[in-house]
């Protein structure tokens, strides 16, 4: 009998997997990507043509085929837009014009899409999947309980504005300050574009065919229990990173990168080589959060005071916000613009990870098993750090010392520094990020939650083919 896994080239399935424009979106999908490769799933990755000028590396791994939709600013994308609502809405007007080239332009080569794979904020993806009869999924790159969270509002369950001291309490969820929220309804009116579209997103999701969502069931059990209520067809599919990090065998072999990368990489390795294992503070706000002066400022004398060897990386657009007396390099601390963070966080010196929260880094730090020190800034990162500190436990959040400015101060990350790495607190943190580690590894080995539902995805293709 046939395998499922393996089946011959000219009935595999063939899935286009569109993502949002931005860093952090296209990481987990492809690395979701190269799983349905893996299982034998012909996989096309489209992005924007703005967006893929601007890579260093335009190469995909495993062979994945890259393809680009136009945006309607293929010289300068978003920053091209006289304004976010115009990007938004010019990006729906030609990005459906372009994709629905691309999908008749394969069926004119013999090449027909099965299935279009796309990030849940491109709404307009799902009308494209359905003009065409093809399989349209929904794939929802931050947490569960972030989504609940829009979803109760996109469908008025939840009110905003938020008041003032409102107790927000949803199902599968711990009870929720304002201030907990994900900062559009926090903060509701400061950013309506970004309100719209994480909220819009499930104006039509109960259209698409497959829901896939990035976390593993045993972290978020009891909301994905609740959404699924609603969502039958929702599947957790997490972690989607670096399998070999995880030390699992899924089969996937010579994994270099995440493929895409818009900054080079800077060493150091080398550095970290030398380092007493579990002795060295990570320090990193990824691709997008902008860090004022001032915080900058707190952040080095935190980590110039603490008792610990630093990592720290701060972007090149943000480095002369350093103060000028605080050394890039020294036997205590080194400052990088990039790094691969996958590989440093795997590295046997990390002993904990300051982190803005986002989901795909508050992912690969629980997934391998790093503490977490939250210091959210925007969007769904002040919601995460609720779960990592009073939830999953695997981290503490550094307090602020202004409610307005939102400032961490130089002592408050030393203390924190501290509690992490030398008191039993920190050691009690310690052993619940090992235990979350060991869940998500069960998660994506064969007969684990993930891999179970990606397998039940990947078979429903090839049953629709064959």
């Amino acid at each position: 009998m046939e395998s499922k896994s393996i089946i011959s080239r000219s009935r595999r399935p063939h899935c286009l997997v569109l993502a949002y424009p931005a860093q952090g979106h296209i990481n987990p999908m492809l690395q979701f990507s190269k799983l349905l490769q893996q299982k034998g799933i012909k996989v096309t990755f489209v992005t924007t043509r703005f967006f893929c000028k601007n890579l260093h590396n335009k190469q995909l791994p495993h062979s994945i085929p890259l393809e680009t939709i136009s945006d309607g600013y293929d010289n300068g994308g978003s920053k091209e837009a006289e304004s976010p609502e115009a990007y938004k809405e010019r990006f729906r007007e030609v990005g459906t014009h372009t994709l629905c080239e691309l999908i008749h332009n394969h069926k004119l080569d013999d090449d027909e899409v099965d299935c279009v794979v796309y990030d849940s904020f491109l709404i307009w993806v799902l009308d494209v999947a359905k003009r065409f009869g093809i399989v349209g999924v929904s794939f929802l790159t931050q947490n569960v309980g972030v989504n609940s969270i829009y979803y109760h509002v996109n469908k008025g369950l939840l009110k905003v504005p938020l008041l003032e001291k409102e107790e927000i309490c949803l199902p599968g969820l711990p009870s929720l300050a304002p201030c907990e929220m994900p900062s559009f309804l926090y903060e509701y009116g400061d950013d309506l574009v970004s309100f719209d579209i994480v909220v819009g997103q499930f104006s039509n999701i109960e259209n698409a065919d497959w829901i896939l969502c990035n976390t593993f069931y045993e972290l978020q059990q009891e909301v994905a229990d609740y959404m699924t209520k609603i969502w039958p067809n929702l599947r957790t599919i997490g972690p989607t990173m670096l399998y070999k990090f995880l030390n699992t065998n899924n089969g996937i072999e010579d994994e270099q990168d995440h493929g895409f990368a818009r900054f080079k990489s800077e060493e150091c390795t080398k550095w970290l080589d030398d380092q007493p294992k579990g002795s060295v503070v990570f320090v990193s706000f990824g691709t997008m959060v902008a860090l004022n002066e001032e915080q900058i400022e707190e952040i080095a004398c935190g980590l110039r005071d603490s008792d610990s060897p630093y990592l720290w990386v701060v972007r090149d657009s943000e480095q002369s916000k350093l103060p000028k007396n605080f050394a890039k390099k020294s036997e205590k601390g080194m400052v990088v613009s990039w790094c691969h963070q996958i590989k440093v966080l795997s590295h046997e010196a990390i002993g904990c990870f300051v982190t803005h929260c986002g989901w795909n880094s508050t992912m690969e730090a629980l997934s391998l098993g790093v503490p977490l020190i939250a210091i959210p800034r925007w969007s769904d990162q002040a919601t995460n750090a609720k779960f990592i500190e009073d939830v999953w436990r695997n981290g503490v959040r550094a307090p602020i010392d202004d409610e307005k400015k939102g400032i961490v101060r130089g002592e408050a990350l030393k203390e924190s520094i501290w509690e992490m790495m030398k008191s039993e607190k920190g050691r009690e943190i310690k052993n619940n990020a090992i235990k979350w580690r060991n869940l998500a590894v069960m998660a994506i080995h064969k007969g684990g939650s993930s891999e179970n539902n990606i397998q039940e995805f990947v078979d429903n293709l090839i049953h629709l083919k064959s």
